[in-house]
């Protein structure tokens, strides 16, 4: 065990049990078992409430740890990376993060093509990479303060925040499933319409009637939904898709294009990139990061260049 500052090469394993309905309450210990079969040397940690993972985290690094394994989603690893960039103990790039795919999403994870089976994740942490990602921070409001959030995949606002906003309680329940998602889609639809935005990409100002718009790290979001097909997790900028105005029927009849890219063949669809980009709306949109509800327009967001390590396949195209 580390203390007084003595580091630890001990992995810390975070498991989420609601995570894919349920899945990491009734399978925690075959993953354990995996991870001793590979001898990897850890700590386990089972978090018991929204965020408890902060808390965790942070006081893992107070004590010397460094290697991290969430095992869980999307929702587990954004908070696990919230928790790096809100301490002041140690540089985020001492930090090493795996995953053992465990959510109903798990976006973050098809960019990599990391596998969902636990043995096969479990090898890719014995005898996989490192690299150094990306992080991005985005400043939203709320009730017109300006707080900031970290993410490492994805941010939505527009459509896919509305859509969010109402599959939070079935994440957080562990009843979320693919076709759970596409019901509050459709549902979702039939009564958004698209918002004036105004986009400030390094200095350059457009302005579109949105009706989503996605920006981020990674390519997938929404369960796999291929929403920024060029980003490249450690290039050091963001990359932005905006699905400007656009008929509710073509929306349905374009679904299937969400998932492997090519909705950005689509005359409605824009592609951008930056460093920093802003974004102000009227009215006011919403906005989720990793599937995280955070709150209101305007926004903001940054890149951190390399920020994290991140255990990906030896193969992976990154």
């Amino acid at each position: 065990m580390a203390n007084g500052g003595e580091i630890s090469a001990e992995w810390v394993v975070l498991i989420n049990p609601v995570a894919g309905a349920q899945k990491g309450r009734d399978d925690w210990r075959n993953i354990f078992l995996l991870l001793d079969q590979y001898k990897i040397t850890y700590q386990r940690r089972v978090t018991e409430y929204r965020r408890h993972s902060i808390k965790l985290v942070q006081d893992f690094l107070a004590q010397g740890y460094r290697n991290f394994i969430v095992a869980g989603g999307d929702g587990l690893l954004n908070e696990a990376v919230n928790a790096i960039f809100t301490q002041t103990v140690v540089d985020s790039k001492q930090v090493t993060f795996a995953v053992i795919p465990l959510g109903t999403g798990n976006d973050w994870i098809r960019t990599f093509g990391i596998p969902r089976d636990y043995e096969a994740a479990i090898q890719i942490i014995r005898n996989g990479k490192t690299l150094k990602q990306d992080v991005g921070r985005v400043f939203y409001h709320v009730q017109e303060e300006e707080k900031a959030w970290y993410f490492i995949n994805m941010c939505g606002a527009g459509f896919d925040a509305e859509v969010n906003k109402k599959v939070a309680d079935d994440r957080s329940s562990g009843h979320l499933g693919p076709m759970k998602y596409r019901y509050h889609v459709f549902s979702s639809l039939m009564g958004y319409n698209p918002t004036k935005m105004t986009l400030v990409m390094d200095g350059k100002e457009i302005i579109h009637e949105v009706f989503s718009i996605a920006v981020g790290i990674g390519n997938y979001n929404g369960g796999g939904m291929k929403q920024l097909p060029f980003a490249v997790p450690d290039d050091g900028v963001l990359d932005l898709t905006v699905i400007r105005k656009i008929t509710r029927l073509k929306v349905i009849r374009s679904m299937n294009k969400l998932y492997d890219g090519s909705f950005i063949e689509l005359p409605e669809v824009s592609t951008y990139s930056g460093k920093s980009i802003q974004i102000i709306s009227e009215p006011k949109c919403w906005i989720e990061a990793d599937g995280e509800a955070l709150g209101e327009s305007p926004f903001r967001f940054e890149i951190l260049p390399q920020a994290l390590n991140v255990v990906i396949p030896l193969r992976a195209s990154v």
